[in-house]
């Protein structure tokens, strides 16, 4: 048995952990950070985009507008309330900061904007508008602005963002300690949180092959569930096996940043059923334990039903175009929100099924844009819908009896829109008149599928103290990242997560770092 002791122990290194880290380091803490895998978790298989605005460099080189007041409005709508209005103006007022202080520890941005709608865009543009920002309503509320800073680097880039992260940790002498996977709290006699039980793979050979198969979960196993369920099981049983027990003590706090639970079937299925047929976005680390520490000591959670699934409709920008409709060819929402709202929208009020209707003009110019406006997978998918995904037919009720859906439905939804002004609000720049057959109809509904699947992860965690970071009722104890219920705990947009790991996990940080020494060096809490 191993035992250890610092100052402030970090449970989770990915964005929000190492975020941790690296602030109570700077306040002059000895910290340990603590990671099941080898450091990144879901931050480092993201797309690298961090929600900022207020006026950042980047928005200003790219002649972009933007201010706190701006940002915060459009934000109010989309939290709605999940955090104080405190809370999220300072969030708002310190964006500029929070990205001046990401490049200071080596995470480039860059603001060349990307000039159409996009879910995630090429590795051309690193701005964007990655919300609902110009989408009928929010547009009228808050003056839009491109808020998406996709960290500059090929591809996904949230592997870069987690490189320099954990190199700016050890950097400040954090100790890194991957392959241990926290198994308890301990508590004093006043119930304050003092340490942690973990267990670490011990065996070097073993150490190795757990990192192999545990990369190799992550992605590719990230798009291929029974991949990674298979060869989570082989993890699992290397941690059975040859893993010895470690002590922590814990001088002044403990911080959970260990992710959210969309890799626990069960916990989706006891706090949110609607979701199911996703992929679940994260690695296999996303189980909750960290939620289930904080529970262990009198920690309590909230927005545990919130579930962020994403069914983007871009790229291509031209499906903005078309109309969502369900199986009795109802309109669902507008075309131009962003990916998650439509999930939503599509899962609680329509049993999960959608299908986009098109003409040939958009068929034509999604098949000429989409290789150039996103990434090669963005590519693959539109290739899926265009093709295994897609019916077509001359009329309206032809292609929606091919479709199985209704036709008298399609048939009033279509008129209803042709009519104008268009009764779900979608502005006028991404309208389109599909009046040229064939028409198609896309199948977008929500299931298993590896053409074209619906990413899907949590949103609610332990409640935690919006000044601090610490767990509501439990001393000694923090939380941050998708652990924690936080800015986007009720509503999701692309950058608002990363963004929300970086504010509450640096809160944490130093809150927990300022923490006065309740454990003496050589006191044995165990």
């Amino acid at each position: 048995m191993d035992e250890l002791v610092a100052d402030v122990v970090v449970i989770g290194a990915g964005a929000a952990g190492a975020c941790a880290a690296i602030e109570a380091a700077d306040a002059g803490a000895e910290v340990l950070l603590l990671d099941r895998f080898s450091g990144g978790g879901a931050s480092r298989v993201s797309g690298g985009v961090v929600y900022a605005g207020g006026g950042t460099s980047q928005q200003i080189d790219a002649g972009a507008s933007d201010s706190v007041d701006a940002m915060f409005e459009y934000l109010r709508l989309e939290t709605d309330g999940v955090v104080s209005s405190r809370t999220l103006r300072w969030f708002c007022e310190t964006s500029p900061e929070a990205i001046r202080w990401l490049e200071g520890l080596g995470v480039p941005f860059e603001g060349s904007l990307c000039p159409y709608k996009t879910s995630y865009p090429s590795d051309a543009h690193y701005l964007y508008y990655s919300g609902s920002e110009v989408s009928g309503g929010f547009r009228d509320a808050a003056a839009p602005a491109p808020r998406g800073h996709r960290v500059k680097g090929p591809g996904t880039s949230g592997k870069l963002l987690m490189a320099r992260l954990l190199a700016a940790a050890r950097k400040r002498g954090v100790r890194v300690v991957p392959q241990t996977r926290a198994r308890s709290l301990v508590t004093d006699a006043s119930g304050a949180v003092s340490g942690v039980v973990a267990d670490s793979v011990a065996p070097a050979w073993a150490r190795w092959r757990h990192v192999v198969l545990a990369s190799y979960a992550a992605k590719p196993g990230i798009y291929v569930p029974p991949l990674r369920r298979a060869l989570h099981r082989r993890v699992e049983r290397l941690e059975e096996r040859y893993s010895r027990e470690v002590r922590i003590v814990a001088r002044r706090g403990v911080v959970l940043a260990a992710g959210g639970f969309i890799a626990n079937r069960a916990l989706v299925r006891d706090h949110a059923p609607a979701y199911r047929g996703g992929l679940a976005l994260g690695t296999s680390a996303d189980d909750g334990s960290g939620i289930e520490l904080g529970l262990s000591v009198g920690g309590r959670v909230a927005e545990m039903d919130r579930i962020s699934a994403w069914r983007f409709l871009t790229p291509p920008a031209a499906f903005l175009g078309g109309l969502l409709v369900d199986a009795d060819g109802r309109r669902i929402i507008d075309e131009s929100r962003y990916g998650a709202a439509i999930g939503e929208r599509m899962i609680t009020a329509h049993g999960g099924r959608g299908w986009l209707l098109v003409d040939e003009p958009v068929v034509r110019e999604a098949r000429r844009d989409g290789r150039k406006q996103g990434q090669w997978f963005a590519w693959l998918q539109l290739r899926y819908l265009l093709g295994r995904g897609r019916v077509t037919g001359a009329s309206l009720e032809e292609v929606a009896r091919q479709a199985g859906v209704d036709p008298e439905g399609l048939r009033a939804t279509y008129s209803a829109y042709r009519r104008g002004p268009d009764p779900a609000g979608k502005p006028a720049e991404f309208a389109r008149p599909l009046d040229t057959p064939p028409f198609s109809l896309i199948d977008v509904s929500v299931k298993p599928s590896l053409g074209y699947p619906c990413p899907m992860l949590t949103l609610g965690g332990l409640v935690v103290d919006e000044e601090t970071g610490a767990v509501a009722g439990v001393r000694g104890l923090y939380a941050a990242g998708r652990t924690a219920v936080g800015i986007c705990s009720r509503s999701y947009v692309s950058g608002l997560s990363l963004a929300d790991c970086v504010f509450s996990g640096r809160r944490a940080g130093k809150s927990s770092a300022m923490e006065p020494d309740r454990v003496d060096k050589n006191e044995n809490v165990f």
